[in-house]
C-alpha cells in the first residue's frame, strides 16, 4: 500500500506554474493519467464484495481501513478488452469531490510533470467525441498519455454525486440578475450543468470559455477595450484542470494585473482540499468550493457580485 509523499504534496503547494503531475498507468496496454492531486493511494488489487444491482462497471466494494469504498473496472467502462488479472494488477484510491473510489487497472508507470500548455483537447472521436472520457492528450517522451475525466465517469456511474441543478431551488425565489459571470470548465458536461444551474438562479449573462487561456484571451481583450472591466464581466468561475492553462494560473495572472484584479474569482473544483486551498489562497482566489456545491456556488457569487 503506498499513500502520497511528502514531496508530492509540496509539488502541490507550488503557485501558478501551470503544471500538472500526471500519474501514467495501462490498461490492456494502453497508456491512461490521472491528475496526482486526484489520487490519494496505490495499492495492489484486493478481493472485492460484489454488490446486487450496481452499476455494471462496479466491481463492488471493500475495506483498507475503517471506510468502505466502490471499485470501478475502468478497463470495462472503456470496453477495453480484459486485461490479465494476475495477482499485480493496482487499485489507484482517488479522492475528490469529497468522495472516495477505486479504480481498478493493470499497472502504474509512474509519476510525470508536465505543463498544461503541452496538454490538448482530444479529437472529438476519440473516447466518445465532444462529451466523451478523455479531458486531454499528453505528449510525454514520445508517449501520448490519454488523460481521463474522471468526474465524468463518476458522474455517469453515480449521478446523485455529480451537480444536482434543482438544488438551486433550495435558495428559494431568485429574481433575474444583470450580471455577467465568466465560466472556465473544460468538460462539456459540467459545463452544462453548471451554466443550467447559473441560469436558473437567475444568472442570464454567461461567457463560457472552455480552458484558462480561452478565459484569460477573452480578459485581455475586455481590459484592451477601455471599457470599465466591470462593464464586461462581474464575477469569474474556474475550474482548476484544464488543458493549455489551468485554474491556478488564470488566477495568479488575474490578481496580478492593475484592471482585472478587481474581478472576484471563485474556484470551483473537484479537487479543493486542504492543500489546495493554501494554494488558491496564495494565488488570490477569492473563494474555494468544492463541486457539486451548486447552490453553495450561487450564493457565494451572490455575495461577491452584490455591490
Amino acid at each position: 500500500m503506498s499513500s502520497m509523499s511528502n514531496n508530492q504534496t509540496k509539488i502541490l503547494l507550488e503557485s501558478g506554474t501551470n503544471e500538472i503531475e500526471i500519474m501514467e498507468f495501462t490498461i490492456s496496454g494502453e497508456i491512461f493519467g490521472i491528475n496526482i492531486a486526484k489520487v490519494r493511494e496505490i495499492m495492489m488489487a484486493q478481493k472485492v464484495k460484489a454488490m446486487p444491482n450496481s452499476h455494471s462497471v462496479v466491481e463492488g466494494v471493500f475495506k483498507p481501513r475503517d471506510e468502505i469504498i466502490t471499485v470501478i473496472d475502468l478497463g470495462k467502462y472503456l470496453n477495453l478488452p480484459e486485461f490479465d488479472r494476475n495477482g499485480h494488477d493496482i487499485f489507484i484510491v482517488t479522492h475528490f469531490n469529497n468522495l472516495s473510489f477505486a479504480f481498478h487497472v493493470e499497472s502504474v508507470v509512474g509519476i510525470d510533470r508536465v505543463s498544461w500548455q503541452a496538454i490538448k483537447k482530444p479529437d472529438k472521436v476519440i473516447y466518445g467525441g465532444e462529451e466523451g472520457v478523455a479531458t486531454g492528450i499528453a505528449e510525454y517522451q514520445g508517449r501520448l498519455i490519454t488523460i481521463l475525466d474522471f468526474e465524468k465517469i463518476i458522474a455517469e456511474i453515480s449521478p446523485e454525486s455529480s451537480i444536482q441543478v434543482e438544488s438551486v431551488e433550495t435558495l428559494g425565489t431568485r429574481k433575474e440578475m444583470d450580471k455577467t459571470i465568466l465560466i472556465a470548465e473544460d468538460s462539456m458536461l459540467l459545463a452544462k450543468l453548471i451554466i443550467e444551474s447559473l441560469h436558473k438562479a437567475g444568472y442570464k449573462n454567461i461567457i463560457k470559455t472552455d480552458n484558462g487561456q480561452e478565459a484569460w484571451d477573452y480578459l485581455v481583450e475586455a481590459k484592451e477595450s477601455g471599457d470599465p472591466i466591470k462593464a464586461h464581466i462581474d464575477c469569474i468561475v474556474s475550474d482548476i484542470e484544464m488543458p493549455l492553462m489551468d485554474g491556478h494560473r488564470l488566477t495568479k495572472l488575474i490578481k496580478e494585473d492593475s484592471v482585472l484584479k478587481e474581478i472576484p474569482v471563485v474556484l470551483f473544483s473537484s479537487l479543493i482540499s486542504e492543500e489546495m486551498r493554501i494554494k488558491g489562497k496564495q494565488l488570490g482566489a477569492d473563494e474555494q468550493i468544492s463541486k457539486p456545491e451548486i447552490a453553495n456556488l450561487v450564493s457565494i457569487i451572490d455575495r461577491l457580485t452584490a455591490n
